[in-house]
């Protein structure tokens, strides 16, 4: 069963986000190995939602959640009780809407935003990695990814390249007089750093330097045509605009390194905060931040809204109906390993009797004819929520029990067919 525990900047704070978003992936991970109760669990922790994807074991959905809440809270040193005020617990076929939306942009504070995709992406690959994905996990994020490219290429909704970078900078413009004779210091080397400097440059922003914590500062440098920033302090010192978006789990820029009386715009698009919010104190500084960028939030633009809407209905129509065919699976399989063991046996007192590969071909030839609509119609009960009635019919003719743990039966197309990782991913966020 699919369980999704989302907490988001529409129901959350940004401070409880923040918390969530450090320690809650561990917790996750600790959760499958030592509990019978998830089966699998994929965590997506963006700079403004917070969402736990668990397979959950039959008839532990509640005690599942509580457990998930209890191992969140404190490995993000937060109580239950605030956690639980701040999350909401999807199930079912909900689930498989709000993670294809998410994945689309549909909800993410810039609707139409590109960086969600690889955050999604990125997401199910640290699964991977931890061990902790499941089958049903996979089809879905990879559903997910596949109905995020339809809304990209079919819609305009993403056409004007919109992004928490390029919300910040928009709003940043009214404070900048003139962005060609702006010094801009850059504090991380991660994908949101890449989109950065795309995005200053199209403001003609000419001088820029980049400070790495993990030190690939001369790396990126080099990469992107920049300066590089071996000592964060000097930097500051000689520019106008910092921008930081590293994954720092501590603040980074303090309110020591802006006590001169040089004034400065300060955007912190990092998550957890990579500024130390009392900068916002100093008489001399400006901080925009994530909560203070989503506060202005652009309108979406209604008619790609709805378009990208309608194809996430479609996609979700779709998986659905793939889902309740695969109901039907264990029981096809079983008469199909009925019949052929059927033919196996044929086909060698056909060999014992010297008849030809001709005899042989044909006797293949008519099973595979006769199974064909049994298969049909196991699907299409399947896609009514009927698959019961199959294996009823299956156990009531041929006394066939179908045995409950057999795979189901292949119904999406494998991520790599889809070339998941396109061009466009080189923007995605960190």
């Amino acid at each position: 069963m699919l369980i999704c525990l989302t907490a988001s900047y529409r129901n959350a704070s940004f401070d409880l986000l923040e918390r969530l978003s450090i320690g809650a992936p561990a917790a996750a991970e600790a959760l499958v190995s030592n509990s019978e109760l998830l089966d699998g669990a994929i965590v997506l922790a963006t700079c403004n939602r917070f969402e736990a994807y668990l397979d959950v074991a039959d008839g532990a959905a509640d005690r599942a959640v509580s457990a998930t809440i209890d191992a969140v809270s404190t490995a993000s040193e937060l109580t239950p009780s605030a956690v639980r005020a701040s999350l909401s617990v999807l199930d079912g076929n909900t689930v498989v809407e709000h993670l294809f939306a998410v994945s689309s942009g549909l909800e993410s504070v810039v609707v139409g935003e590109t960086e969600i995709s690889g955050q999604v992406r990125r997401a199910l690959e640290s699964a991977r990695t931890n061990g902790t994905t499941t089958s049903e996990l996979e089809r879905l994020f990879q559903e997910a990814a596949h109905t995020s490219r339809g809304v990209k290429t079919r819609t305009r909704i993403g056409a004007a390249g919109r992004s928490l970078v390029r919300l910040a900078l928009e709003l940043a413009s009214s404070r900048v007089t003139d962005w060609a004779a702006t010094q801009v210091l850059l504090v991380g080397t991660g994908r949101y750093a890449a989109t950065t400097v795309a995005s200053l440059r199209d403001r003609g922003v000419q001088d820029i330097a980049v400070y790495s914590p993990s030190g690939r500062a001369s790396w990126f440098a080099a990469k992107h045509d920049l300066t590089a920033v071996h000592d964060l302090r000097a930097g500051i010192r000689s520019c106008q605009v910092i921008v930081t978006c590293t994954t720092s789990e501590t603040p980074i820029v303090t309110v020591p390194m802006l006590a001169d009386d040089v004034r400065r715009l300060v955007i912190d698009l990092g998550m957890p905060r990579n500024v130390d919010h009392r900068v916002a104190d100093r008489p001399n500084v400006e901080l925009l931040d994530l909560e203070t960028i989503s506060l202005h939030a652009p309108v979406a633009e209604l008619n790609a809204e709805s378009e990208a809407r309608a194809i996430v209905d479609d996609a979700v129509t779709r998986f659905r109906t793939a889902r309740r065919e695969q109901a039907a699976a264990p029981a096809l399989v079983a008469l199909r390993k009925h019949v052929f063991d059927l033919l196996d046996q044929e086909i060698e007192r056909a060999r014992g009797r010297g008849d030809s590969e001709q005899t042989e071909r044909a006797l293949r030839h008519l099973v595979g004819v006769l199974l064909h609509r049994p298969s049909v119609r196991a699907r299409e009960l399947g896609a009514a929520g009927q698959a019961d009635e199959f294996a009823r019919g299956l156990q009531s003719v041929f006394g066939i029990e179908p045995e409950p743990d057999t795979a189901a039966l292949p119904t999406v197309v494998p991520l790599a067919e889809r070339a998941m990782h396109d061009r466009d991913d080189a923007a995605d966020a960190s």
